[in-house]
């Protein structure tokens, strides 16, 4: 039976994957960080583990009880929102420590086992990586690490057999916006030079729930490519998820700007 372990099954992208791989016969690890939601999944059926990605110790306990793993997904994560001279250099450490450094962590706690079986990675990224926007600043670069490092990886681990997909989801319909948002009103504050465009702020952090596609739809589609004989490098699923990195890609930086700087609030003096 084809093992995948998935992380952040918490909720949103996570749980759905899950869903849809045990559905689909493999023996899925789903992975979370607090004790009652692995204790969910676990009465759920699933082969549940205890995962702070943050965590090495947690890490290397779990590389030692894995000999050998067909399937990574590395799925955990959140967006921080806000200005990024609000959150500060603390805030962007606290994003790249989850969304970036944990990646590169776990998969190289999981290499042997993966190695053994000439696995899969599937990391995923965001279409936010692609385009920039005010006031996500700090995500969008989070995501746009993890799209650079899976390029280097997919490279670097071709030798061993492993290969690499990176996945960019356009807005999907989860709980990120809730969480976006609740990550949002701890920068905002009557201090910040942002404070007259702070509702803004809050659209950009419920921007994720534009049209969202399901995420059970989301799931599917990604348990497809997954199982594709040579599975695609990058595959882009949900709404926007192909529109926007056109745009990116043949939309003049100065004319972005000015269309963002409009969206939201900055296109006049604070």
């Amino acid at each position: 039976m084809t093992r995948v372990l998935i992380t952040g099954c918490s909720s949103g992208i996570g749980l759905a994957l899950a869903e849809a791989f045990k559905d689909a016969g493999f023996d899925v690890i789903a992975t979370a960080r607090k004790e009652h939601d692995v204790a969910r999944l676990a009465a759920a059926g699933f082969d549940a583990r205890p995962l702070d990605v943050n965590d090495q110790s947690a890490l290397l306990r779990l590389a030692d009880d894995m000999p050998e793993l067909d399937i990574l997904i590395n799925n955990a994560g959140y967006g921080t929102m806000g200005p990024l001279l609000d959150g500060g250099t603390e805030a962007l450490q606290r994003q790249f420590q989850t969304n970036v450094f944990a990646v590169v962590g776990i998969t190289r706690a999981l290499f042997p086992a993966l190695r053994r079986r000439h696995g899969l990675v599937v990391n995923i990224g965001s279409v936010s990586g692609v385009l920039a926007t005010p006031f996500a600043g700090a995500y969008c670069a989070s995501k746009a690490a993890i799209h650079a490092i899976s390029d280097a990886l997919r490279m670097e681990l071709a030798p061993f057999g492993i290969r690499v997909m990176e996945v960019q989801p356009g807005a999907i319909g989860t709980q990120f916006a809730r969480h976006a948002s609740a990550e949002a009103e701890q920068v905002i504050g009557e201090h910040s030079p942002w404070w007259p465009v702070r509702e803004y702020v809050r659209a950009r952090a419920r921007a994720s729930q534009d049209r969202p596609t399901p995420v059970a739809e989301f799931a599917t589609a990604l348990l497809k490519a997954v199982q594709r004989p040579k599975p695609a490098r990058l595959v882009r699923l949900g709404n926007g998820s192909r529109a926007l990195p056109l745009l990116a890609m043949w939309m003049p930086k100065g004319l972005q700007e000015k269309a963002l700087r409009r969206k939201f609030g900055l296109d006049r003096p604070l």
